[in-house]
């Protein structure tokens, strides 16, 4: 597959292509942008959209996986998780605004979202992990409305299993459905679900829900603020996370011959 061939997914109420980082069209804002939107969809009542939130790893997933490719592409908005994006972005000559890390933007949209009493549902993890999740959310933002919460068996689900969760789900009316199966299973379930799931917007948040149930130690913020959590969870799990990392030096050689193809076009 092709640098900048792999996904052709346009912005959908944007003048300006998004920027393209090693085939995957990124949209390089601010968490204040993000949160406006996601309130007009729910002011609005508009279903359908979904946020995937993509690091080195899940761009080359998209590069292996046409699946993953399709639902990233399919993704209202596509934000930078993951160091090695900000400073691809920067070897690109991209103006970015920051990283938008899934356990952290979940933090703040649950903080934010008080205000306009958004309902939320936390959808994925292990046995307990949502549950667990929504009460540690619900300890740290006093007055957050949580709709609801579902771990989904290691498995796929029958059609009838689907539709009766989609029940559920929508019978608890969230305006935010937070997703945590991990990529690039996640993607594919966001995307297969649109239309299907009566909310303002689905985000994958993959890890958050790990480290904000306590199930998983999250990197200190002093860790986070250097861009090192990658390091920390390496040396946490590094059979789990070694594949990932050597996966790095592959996305940095896609970035670098971006890179050198947009010189020689330029001096063309």
């Amino acid at each position: 597959m092709t640098i900048g061939a792999s996904i052709t997914h346009q912005p959908k109420d944007s003048k300006h292509a998004r920027p393209n980082i090693a085939g995957v069209h990124f949209d390089l804002t601010d968490c204040k942008s993000v949160f406006d939107q996601i309130r007009t969809w729910c002011n609005s009542r508009t279903h359908g959209h979904y946020i995937t939130i993509t690091n080195p790893y899940s761009v080359l997933l998209c590069h292996r996986n046409p699946e993953m490719n399709k639902a990233t592409s399919g993704a209202f908005m596509t934000l930078p998780d993951g160091i090695g994006i900000i400073l691809a972005a920067k070897l690109l000559g991209y103006k970015n605004l920051g990283r938008v890390t899934g356990p952290m933007f979940m933090l703040r949209m649950c903080d934010w979202g008080r205000k306009y009493a958004y309902r939320h549902f936390f959808y994925g993890g292990v046995k307990g992990v949502a549950d667990k999740l929504k009460d540690e959310l619900a300890r740290m933002f006093p007055g957050l409305q949580v709709a609801g919460a579902y771990c989904p068996p290691f498995r796929p689900l029958s059609r009838q299993e689907d539709e009766r969760i989609v029940k559920q789900i929508n019978h608890a009316k969230p305006d935010i459905i937070w997703v945590g199966l991990g990529a690039p299973k996640q993607e594919k379930w966001m995307a297969e679900h649109v239309g299907k799931l009566n909310a303002g917007t689905m985000i994958g948040v993959g890890a958050a829900f790990d480290f904000h149930s306590g199930n998983v130690k999250w990197a200190p913020a002093s860790i986070r603020r250097l861009g090192l959590e990658w390091a920390y969870r390496l040396a946490k799990e590094p059979k789990r996370m070694c594949r990932r990392n050597l996966d790095s030096f592959i996305f940095l050689s896609k970035v670098i011959r971006q890179r050198l193809m947009m010189t020689l076009h330029h001096k063309s």
